[in-house]
């Protein structure tokens, strides 16, 4: 990096941006999936890419430390859907201390897939008030 140079991307920036352009249909990337693809597709893209960002917003969150609701597994089913070799999941959770029960589709870890009657962490989820966000067992594999 010279004085009169820009900062460079990273590359895991770089992949950032254009994964939320291809979520978005903007932009070269957008595009051309958009068009090589169906609808159906489309949006089965879409809810991986967004599946991967609240993924990323969880590990920054729980790196500034905000503070997890421990939950127990009611039930979890496959999606069919894969990012980066670790399954989409659809949960089932039922927050301590409460009747209510939760749903939830996330990425979970192939090494530490959550069974019914498991303990897990929720974190409250910044862009939706009242919602939840999958944060793991709490141990990191």
């Amino acid at each position: 990096m010279g004085i009169f140079r820009k900062r460079r991307k990273s590359r895991e920036e770089r992949a950032a941006e254009i994964a939320g352009k291809v979520a978005g249909g903007k932009g070269f990337y957008g595009r051309v999936t958009r068009a090589f693809l169906g609808a159906e597709d489309f949006a089965r893209v879409q809810q991986s890419i967004g599946a991967y960002s609240s993924g990323r917003v969880v590990q920054q969150l729980l790196a500034m430390g905000a503070p997890t609701i421990s939950a127990v597994v009611v039930s979890i089913s496959d999606t069919g859907k894969l990012v980066n070799f670790d399954p989409v999941v659809d949960l089932v959770l039922q927050p301590s201390g409460t009747t209510e029960r939760i749903a939830l589709q996330s990425i979970v870890s192939k090494l530490r897939i959550p069974h019914a009657g498991d303990e897990v962490l929720l974190l409250s989820d910044p862009a939706r008030p009242g919602g939840y966000l999958y944060a793991g067992d709490g141990v990191t594999p």
